[in-house]
């Protein structure tokens, strides 16, 4: 996707601050953080949304899971929890179409979420 953000990001065409990457996805500051700590999770295979998913993606899902587990006990916060946020689509706040996972902590959060 020629025009996507996140695999312009990917490619190293737009810098980001990288946090952690392997052959399956990548993780980076968010640039509007909405908590001390907030990053974008995301696979290098280009899916727009959830619902664009297909069954040979569901490992690649879980993967992003696996990482969001190392990621946090790499930056200490484990143990103090941390939040996960998938949006899908722009009614439930996805801006950028290409599949990502936020991954916040270092404030209190609330439920239910904005």
């Amino acid at each position: 996707m020629s025009d996507c953000l996140f695999c312009k990001i990917r490619d190293g065409e737009i810098p980001a601050d990288l946090v952690y990457e392997d052959e399956h996805v990548l993780a980076f500051n968010d640039v509007g953080p909405q908590a001390p700590v907030h990053l974008l999770i995301i696979p290098r295979k280009h899916i727009s949304t959830v619902n664009d998913m297909v069954e040979d993606d569901v490992l690649l899902m879980g993967h992003l899971f696996a990482a969001a587990k190392e990621i946090a006990a790499q930056k200490g916060i484990s143990e103090d929890g941390y939040r996960m946020v998938v949006n899908c689509n722009a009614g439930a706040g996805q801006s950028v179409f290409h599949i990502h996972m936020h991954l916040l902590a270092g404030r209190g959060f609330s439920w239910p979420p904005g």
